[in-house]
């Protein structure tokens, strides 16, 4: 199955909560007002796109309704879509990596950050990359095991220590290896104990010191996990992992299971960072390049999707 068709499936519960939302206010309204466009923000918001997301859509809506002096509730709501991708636009597309590259992964605990990095090892092998993971979560020693059957499910090299040994030394030889096979790229998982923000900070801040030292010719990136399903607490959770952390790129795991979907939305237009990849299903493929254009058309699929089946109108009909 390719992306989009995975993504409009795994976006289903965020499609039907945003598209009755929007689609009530369009019922709502006979004419294109001051009113519309409020109510229309509102149920932005209450579809977890974010406050901010929802009012800069809307004005460039309303903009945008102006200029091309829309009157009818459809062609609206098409120009809504349009809005929308061009919010999405705003995120730069990375599906490349220069080689060697090191990839610092924090996130809190439970939102996936482990399984993510052994889909990561799982694709960059499957384009022919040598990976080399590192266990740097050495606080849970769970975290070590799950990292470990990834590691061989995917085929790479994993450096780890005993459970509560010293992160930095774990980075320490996770480069040396790294720099050692060749490696194309280095995964290093890190401690999510957020409660904690100075601890981590410096934590972070030793690994990070380690990795240029002993890493200074490759090329950097730190991705945050989030978990698509806590809404706008993933949004929080962002903002503080931003104070702590220079974050590159965003990874937002269990698309499929929330109606939350709309978090992107807020992620694009309140922190500017790029959604890297999403997970769109259980399956090691499912975590999958995020594609900004996709995504907005996924969201209001029923509205576009006439137009990609127009080919399929003269295919026979099986009985």
């Amino acid at each position: 199955m390719g992306f989009f068709k995975k993504l409009v499936g795994g976006l289903a519960k965020t499609r039907q909560n945003i598209a009755e939302s929007v689609g009530n206010v369009f019922k709502s309204f006979k004419k294109i007002d001051d009113e519309l466009f409020e109510e229309l923000e509102e149920a932005l918001i209450l579809a977890d796109c974010g406050v901010t997301a929802s009012m800069e859509i809307v004005e460039n809506l309303r903009q945008k309704v102006k200029k091309d002096k829309l009157t009818n509730a459809d062609e609206v709501k098409r120009a809504l879509v349009e809005v929308i991708s061009e919010a999405m636009n705003q995120m730069e597309v990375v599906d490349t990596l220069p080689n060697p590259a090191v990839i610092l992964v924090v996130g809190v605990n439970g939102v996936g950050k482990t399984t993510t990095i052994g889909k990561l090892a799982a694709s960059f092998t499957a384009q022919g990359k040598t990976v080399v993971m590192g266990a740097a979560d050495t606080f849970r020693a769970a975290a070590i095991d799950q990292l470990e059957v990834w590691a061989n499910r995917a085929n790479c090299t994993i450096i780890k220590h005993q459970e509560n040994s010293d992160p930095a030394a774990v980075v320490f030889d996770a480069c040396g290896a790294a720099r050692a096979r060749g490696a194309d790229v280095l995964i290093i998982d890190t401690a999510g104990r957020l409660h904690n923000k100075k601890n981590l900070m410096e934590e972070l801040r030793k690994i990070s010191k380690v990795v240029d030292r002993e890493f200074p010719n490759a090329h950097r990136e730190t991705f945050l996990v989030l978990d698509a399903t806590t809404g706008q607490n993933a949004l929080s959770q962002a903002k503080t992992f931003m104070e702590i952390a220079d974050v590159s790129g965003i990874v937002l795991t269990k698309l499929d299971g929330t109606a939350k979907g709309g978090i992107v939305l807020a992620i694009a237009t309140e922190l500017k960072i790029p959604v890297r990849y999403v997970g769109v299903g259980e399956q090691v493929d499912d975590l999958q390049v995020f594609n900004p254009q996709d995504f907005a058309r996924g969201l209001f699929f029923d509205e576009v999707a006439s137009e990609d089946e127009e080919s399929d109108d003269n295919e026979p009909v099986e009985e």
